[in-house]
């Protein structure tokens, strides 16, 4: 179940893949007078989720497609696995240099705020 802040901070992130609605310059207009960041790209944009559409294409191949749970607790138990053991510790990425992510984070952490 999807939780709405009705109430969004100042700057907020607003993100959405459901539909041109979305893309519209009224749309993107009314959320930046509103305080909010789209984070949808341009109209038309075919690199919008390129990321997350790759990750999810190599945890199905990975992951999801090498066997069945019985119980959803066994796969999220395993999708928790995949994430915090191989995909952030073990998996090397290539746009991290063929470093993991834990690596990457270590050789060069982000500078806290001042």
């Amino acid at each position: 179940m999807a939780i709405h802040n009705r109430s969004p901070q100042p700057r907020g992130l607003i993100h959405s893949d459901h539909g041109t609605q979305f893309t519209s310059w009224a749309f993107t207009r009314r959320a930046r007078e509103s305080g909010l960041v789209p984070s949808m790209g341009s109209i038309g944009d075919c690199f919008d989720n390129a990321v997350i559409e790759s990750f999810w294409g190599r945890m199905q191949v990975e992951l999801l497609n090498r066997q069945r749970w019985r119980t959803r607790i066994e796969l999220a138990n395993a999708i928790f696995d995949y994430l915090e053991i191989f995909h952030n510790r073990q998996r090397r990425h290539s746009a991290l240099g063929m470093h993991t992510p834990v690596e990457y984070q270590m050789l060069y952490p982000t500078r806290q705020p001042a």
